[in-house]
């Protein structure tokens, strides 16, 4: 659990949201879904950069488009390295694999998913010092 709390308009309380989703989705337990580990990795990558945007503008939209996430990211003036822009392909997770008629995800989608969220939130991290 995060050491101190910040208000919601904080980054760092975006960036603690951010990290424990991520905790979440690393847990890697069996009676659990992957599908469900990879929501919490696409929220991750999602709170890490809206945490950056709130830092950048100030704002943020409500979304879950994580590629729309990137190009404000990139129009407020950051350098988004293509790796980064690969957060877009955690945007299926953030609202379909979370009911029972979704398709399932593989053990490939969910080690894919992770580095992508992990790099994200470590990149962030990086841009917001």
């Amino acid at each position: 659990m995060p050491n101190e709390r910040f208000s919601s308009d904080d980054p760092r309380e975006w960036m603690n949201r951010a990290h424990s989703d991520l905790a979440l989705g690393l847990l890697q337990r069996q009676d659990v879904y992957l599908e469900d580990f990879c929501f919490h990795l696409q929220q991750a990558a999602e709170k890490a950069l809206k945490a950056l945007l709130l830092r950048r503008v100030g704002t943020f939209p409500y979304v879950h488009d994580l590629g729309q996430l990137v190009r404000l990211i990139a129009e407020s003036g950051i350098d988004v390295p293509a790796e980064i822009e690969e957060a877009d392909q955690l945007t299926p997770f953030a609202v379909l694999v979370r009911y029972p008629f979704a398709q399932s995800v593989n053990s490939e989608d969910y080690e894919r998913a992770k580095k992508i969220a992990q790099r994200v939130v470590t990149w962030v991290e990086q841009q917001l010092g």
